[in-house]
């Protein structure tokens, strides 16, 4: 079954920050919000980082040796354009020899405002084997991350996935559950949430991060 790591349930900065996120005036400041969300995708990245594996290492320093415990192998980093941006930042300045991946995914609305995820574009390496990240700051009804998910293992099946998302709702957690019933699947973030509006956004949530981090769109 899917694990949930939900880490905002400890006393942490990582809720200084997702509270700054939340806050509407403090969301005035696009600049603000990007850098707390990159803040926030380091905390994720050094949390997940204990989940991985590491191999004995004897590094040499100008007065000896000393026996260090390192990453046997660096983790493949994926986010969802546009809005994961920031937060995939957050996880490259720590695993910053990974091998990166990106995934255009978009809502496309018919009559009525009920829509269907679309994926447009995926640019990703092998993944055969290989630790995954996809990072992605809101987990609303899971199905852009499902399709994600599906579209990445063309490229190879993964040792492991870890979904980093700031944000899920209840319902989107179930659906990952429902759709990716795997053992080698584990889901980290900050906040669970109750509920989704009729236009699938989470409540309470914090709006729209991609239009927050980077402006509105038509």
């Amino acid at each position: 079954m899917v694990k949930v790591h939900n880490l905002g349930k400890q006393n942490s900065i990582l809720n200084q920050f997702v509270s700054e996120l939340r806050d509407s005036n403090i969301q005035k400041d696009s600049l603000r919000f990007r850098q707390n969300m990159q803040r926030i995708g380091c905390i994720f990245a050094y949390e997940i980082s204990k989940s991985l594996n590491y191999r004995a290492e004897e590094i040499i320093t100008p007065l000896g040796v000393s026996p260090m415990s390192v990453l046997a192998e660096y983790p493949v980093l994926v986010t969802i354009l546009r809005a994961g941006l920031p937060f995939h930042n957050g996880f490259l300045e720590v695993f910053d020899k990974s091998s990166n991946s990106f995934i255009s995914a978009y809502r496309k609305y018919s009559k009525g405002g009920k829509f269907t995820i679309q994926i447009e574009y995926v640019s990703s390496p092998d993944i055969t084997n290989k630790n995954l990240i996809i990072s992605d700051p809101m987990l609303a009804t899971g199905s852009s991350m499902v399709l994600s998910y599906n579209e990445l293992i063309q490229k190879g099946t993964p040792m492991h996935t870890h979904i980093a998302t700031i944000i899920a709702s209840k319902e989107g957690i179930e659906y990952i559950r429902k759709k990716l019933n795997k053992e080698n699947i584990t889901i980290w973030t900050a906040a669970i949430d109750e509920e989704l509006t009729a236009q699938a956004y989470i409540v309470p949530g914090l709006g729209d991060a991609g239009d927050l981090a980077f402006g509105g769109k038509e």
